[in-house]
Formats: C-alpha cells, structure tokens, sequence
C-alpha cells in the first residue's frame, strides 16, 4: 500500500488548496466545539456550585450585594483587593434545600444533616461538627444566584455561539473535502479511461470488457469514499483526540491519565482489523469483477443463451461467483459487527463507571469538581465520537486501498501515449519482408511473410481459417509488432512510426461493424471536427447508401442506439464502409466486409470500390473468391504461409489450392442454385 498510498496522495495534492483550507477549516470547527465544556466548566464551579463558596458581610447595595434579613452580603470571588470585608456566612445545599449557615470555617468536606436550625456536619471518621443555620426560601435562594445570571446566560449564548460557528466552519469543510474528493475522482476515472485508450489490442484480448469497466467505475467510486469518508474522518478523529487529550491536561492531569489508554487499544483495534479486511476485500473486489464481467458477456451473448437453452447453466456459473461474493461479504459482515463501535462504547462506559466510583469515593480529593467531572466526561464523549467515526470507516479504506491496487495496477500497464501530431498523408507502398510472428513464444503463425504492395493496387488474403490473414491485418495496423523481419510503408519501418500517425491515414471494415450511440452521421464522422457534414454525406453517396438512409424519419440524423441493433446488417455495413471513407485513408482494410450482407448490398459496394480504390492501397480478407477477381494481386496462405500468388486468372491457370478452393465455392453455389 505504500506506493498506491503515495500515488493517492499525489493525486489529492493536485487540489491542495481547497484541502488544506478544509483542513483548516475542521481545525477551527474542532477549537470552537472544544471552547464549549470549558465555559459549561465554568458556568457549574463559578456560577453554580460556587454559591458554596464564603459570603462576606458588605456595607453597600451594588452589583454582587445580596440582601438577607436586612444586612447585605458579597461573595469571595467578587471583592476587590483592599476592600474591608465583614463577618464570614456561608450558604449550603442539602439534597434540594439551601441553608444559610452564620459562622466562618465550616468546612466543605463531610455529610450535611439539618434539624433544629442547626446544621451537622459528620466528617468520615465519625466526628460531628454543629452550625446555626436558617432553611432559606425559593426567593431568598434565587437572590443569592442572581448577581451570578449574567455571567451565565453571556457564558450560554458563548457556548451555543460556539456550537453555531462550528457547524458553519463544519459546513464548510465538508463542502471543500467533497467537492475537492469529486475532483480527484473525476481526474482519475479521466486518467484511466484516457489510459484504457492508449493500451495495446492484446491486452484486452485478456481481459474481460465488465472487469475494465469495474474497474473504472466500482473502483473509482471506493477510492472517492475514500477521499470524502475516510479522509475526513480520519483527520478530523486525529485532530479531535489530540485536541482532547491537550485540553484533558488542561483540565486534570489525573484524568488525563485515565484517558491515555484508548490510544494504543485503538492502534491495536486498527492493525487486528485490517489484517482480516485486507483478505476479505481483495476477494470481494475480485469477484465483483468477475460478476460484472460475466454479466456484461451475458447480455451481449443473450441471443446464443437462449436459442441454445444454456439459461440454467449461466445461472449456475453466475450462482457460484455470487455465493463466493456472498460468502466474503458476510465474513466482512461478522467482522464489522466484532470490531463495530457497540465494543468502543463498552470502553466507553467501564471509563466513565471508573471514574464515577473514584470520583463520589473522593480518591481525587479537592482537584476535582463537579464542573471538572462534566467537563471530563463531556471531552470523552466527544473523544469517542471521532474515533467510533474511524472505526465505522476502516471497511471503507480497506475498500478503497484494495480498489487503489486494482486500479493502479491498470494505470501501470504498459500503453501508447495518444499523439495529437499529424503527419502528411503517405502513398501507401506496402512492403512485408521475411516476416515471422507469434502471439505466443515458440508458437508461429505467420512464416517468412514477403510480398509488396504497391499504391492503388488491390490485395487480396485467402485461405482457411487460421491460415494468417488477419494476423497479417494486425501487424499492418500494428495492433502487435513483429518478431523478425520487416514490415515498410513508402519504404519507412513502421516500427520507427508512432502507431496514432501509421494509422492516420489507414481505414477498416470489420466482418461485424461496430455503431456507437448516437447519430448515422456522428458514426461515419466519429466526432471529428476535421469531417464535416458535406464529407459525409459525400461518402455515403460514394458507398451508394445516401439515399437509403435519407428515406429514415431523420435522414443522416436518425438515432443509433448502442451497436446500431435497429438497423439491418447491410446498413450497418454500409455506414462502416463510409466511415472508412470520410477520413480518405491511404491504406483500406476490408475484413470480410461482404461475408454477412445481401447480393443486392454487395453489389452497390462492389460498383463503390472501382470508385473508391483509386489511389488507395487495399487490402481485402474474403472468404467468397467471387468478390475478389478484379483484385490485383492474391496471395494464398496456408498453416502461416504464402503458398501461392499472383492475379485471378494466373491462379486460375496454376490449378493449385485457390483453383481448388474457388471450384469448390462455385460447385455448390451451383449446386444449390440447381
């Protein structure tokens, strides 16, 4: 994880701005929420229980004076230095009652009784000490706490103006955290599908379409979580308990102490859980993809599975991945509820129990008050709520680191830069020479390949599947490189060409065209600025498919939706041949373009070619010899090698295999004719 952690970091540095601010930002909402137990300290000692505190008898009526049985009296903490202070009185609380007791050095310390307008104070060991006291009423109560009213309702609208200003500084953080995280998530899955593009065909020769996909989506969408979930709370949890743990010291040393523990049980919390999560989630995300992936062949081959009947068999298959999928996922289950925050607030409340026993057992002594004690518990409260926050995330970094791996490992595949540059559009002299090459080592299926090809004429490949045709196709475009020999365009190895600028100026026709979604003219065009609409609608007339096309409800903007499944295999054939056409390539490939359209089609493409060939080198894959004849030159292959060449007519008067093999086909398309 280090490395994918450093590449995470890098990508967040590229929004450090707004991070750092809402960093910040959660810094200064964490300070104005940890100023709140302070002033709710203060509020209970001070304002509250320090109505225990000594009275003095005064001579004026001023702001802190208190009026009793016509004499007025002052608390400690409000006289001034100098000032002449008269007899000591104190007022007392026993369960609900006030009492107002007119003696000096009573103690604090010990259990209070009244009777008798007397108060007794029985200390632990037995001894008992006696006061005169007066039961004081609700009124003469409230005139002893009300000098202390505005210093609480100021220190009240301090903490709610506290508690508002976090929320508006929590606000902002979030926002910035989010919006930031969404940038990040959107530069990557741009990064990544920027990258799928540069990868070589083989690759995905490899790999499933739906696990790529799961890649680009499922596991952008954790990493996302991560920069908005677990980042957050993570640095906010950290923040927080260092905050706490400062203002705890700050409070009570003693208390402190009690506190320090949760740290190391976290860490230890921490390592135990990603132990476990790590396994679990790398098997998870693995068969999310498989899942994905099948799905994804499931829908694209429905047609096969049912006319076949391989319905229960697929969900067979599917059940496995998904009961495997379902197995980790309840042992991710089992540990989130082993490690969820129920064992954290367990903690939690043995700390407070501890500290409430030590507290009434006055084992603190006088260091600790009732304001010390709600301070103290309100900082753990506010402690363990960040680190239940952390805890309740570490499924979601375990998630997102796995997710990290699996999509940085695709990152790190080897690809092609995609090039902007344009070179100048080359004749189209082809040249294989000596050409030997294998998609796997030691296995070769193409052997000493030689032949040239020389602009505007016509090539055509036969032979039996397997033969090498294609695979000839494919060095050309360079979708692999050769092993030996050399492969020269205008007498240029195109290994010294970058692959955007070779095919350039090449276009292809597929036995099976693929249509994108949208329009048939965004189709023949792909978008390219440099096609304009007269190019295409050029093209179509050259490939004789302007009119048919035009009769559609909405002529060359007649929707195609994904494959283009709406229009008939000839239509779709035909907008291929005129995409090919539009970007007037120097070198066209036609890949058993009229294996799978009608006679009437074939024939209107057939009429185009004699156009559209002029000029152009052409290379042609058929399997129907009938549609090859006028081509200039005919190489046979056979088990990876040039067997025969030469035109139609020279093969036809050697007698050799494509004498055999066109005899064949004209057998028994004579024979089903008859």
């Amino acid at each position: 994880m280090g490395n994918n952690g450093k590449r995470l970091f890098q990508y967040a540095w590229q929004f450090k701005k707004p991070i750092l601010l809402a960093l910040l930002l959660l810094a200064l909402a964490i300070s104005a929420e940890l100023v709140g137990p302070f002033l709710a300290k203060r509020m209970i000692d001070t304002n509250i229980m320090g109505i225990e505190k000594p009275w003095y008898e005064s001579k004026t009526d001023g702001r802190y004076d208190v009026e009793y049985d016509g004499r007025f009296y002052k608390r400690a903490d409000h006289w001034k230095d100098g000032e002449t202070k008269g007899r000591e009185v104190r007022v007392l609380q026993t369960g609900l009652t006030y009492y107002f007791v007119d003696a000096a050095g009573v103690p604090d310390q010990g259990a209070r009784s009244f009777a008798d307008h007397t108060l007794t104070l029985t200390a632990k060991d037995g001894s008992e000490r006696q006061f005169p006291a007066a039961l004081l009423s609700r009124d003469e109560t409230y005139r002893f706490y009300k000098p202390e009213l505005r210093s609480m309702f100021t220190l009240a609208a301090g903490y709610v103006g506290m508690l508002l200003i976090g929320a508006a500084l929590a606000y902002g953080q979030k926002y910035l955290l989010q919006s930031s995280a969404n940038r990040i998530v959107r530069k990557m899955r741009n990064d990544v599908f920027r990258h799928i593009q540069e990868l070589p065909v083989q690759y995905f020769d490899n790999l499933p379409a739906g696990k790529i996909v799961s890649r680009v989506t499922n596991d952008t969408e954790a990493i996302r979580e991560l920069y908005v979930s677990v980042l957050a709370n993570f640095f906010s949890g950290i923040i927080y308990m260092t905050a706490i743990i400062g203002a705890l010291f700050l409070l009570n040393a003693q208390l402190a102490l009690i506190a320090l523990p949760l740290l190391p049980i976290l860490y230890i919390w921490i390592v135990v859980y990603r132990k476990y999560a790590s396994q679990y989630n790398h098997v998870i995300r693995s068969r999310l993809s498989d899942i994905n992936g099948m799905i994804n062949e499931s829908i694209q081959g429905m047609p096969i599975i049912q006319v076949f009947r391989r319905q229960k068999q697929t969900m067979t298959e599917f059940g496995v991945m998904n009961d495997e999928y379902f197995r980790f996922q309840f042992k991710m289950l089992r540990l989130n509820s082993v490690t969820s925050h129920n064992l954290l607030s367990v903690f939690r409340n043995v700390i407070f129990l501890a500290v409430i026993w030590l507290f009434a057992g006055d084992w603190f002594g006088t260091a600790v008050s009732v304001g010390v004690l709600y301070a103290f518990i309100d900082y753990m409260n506010r402690m363990f709520s960040p680190i239940i926050g952390m805890v309740n995330q570490l499924s979601n970094l375990e998630v997102a680191r796995v997710s990290a791996e699996r999509m940085f490992a695709l990152l790190d595949e080897p690809g092609v830069p995609v090039s902007d540059q344009r070179s100048a559009r080359y004749k189209g002299d082809v040249s294989f020479a000596d050409v030997t090459f294998g998609y796997k080592e030691g296995e070769d299926v193409l052997k000493n390949i030689s032949f040239r090809a020389k602009q505007g004429e016509t090539v055509a490949l036969v032979g039996h599947t397997g033969s090498g045709k294609s695979s000839i196709l494919n060095l050309l475009f360079r979708f692999y490189d050769i092993d030996r020999g050399a492969i020269s365009i205008d007498g240029i190895d195109v290994r010294d060409m970058s692959k955007q600028q070779l095919r350039q100026h090449m276009g292809i026709v597929l036995q099976e065209p693929f249509l994108f979604t949208g329009t048939i003219a965004s189709n023949v065009s792909l978008d390219d600025p440099a096609i304009s609409r007269e190019k295409v609608e050029q093209a179509l007339r050259d490939v004789g498919a302007y009119d048919m096309f035009m009769q559609l409800p909405r002529g060359l903007d007649e929707p195609v939706i994904e494959k283009g499944s709406t229009l008939s295999a000839g239509q779709r054939q035909l907008i291929s041949f005129a995409r090919a056409l539009a970007f007037d390539p120097a070198i066209l490939i036609l890949d058993e373009a009229t294996a799978s359209i009608d006679t009437e089609t074939e024939a209107i493409i057939q009429q185009a070619l004699d156009v559209l060939k002029r000029g152009r080198t052409t290379f042609v894959i058929a399997h129907r010899l009938s549609t090859i004849r006028a081509a200039d030159q005919i190489l046979v292959l056979d088990r990876g090698r040039i067997v025969e060449r030469g035109d139609h007519d020279e093969l036809m008067k050697h007698g050799g295999k494509y004498f055999a093999m066109y005899q064949l086909q004209q057998g028994g398309a004579v024979s089903i004719g008859a």
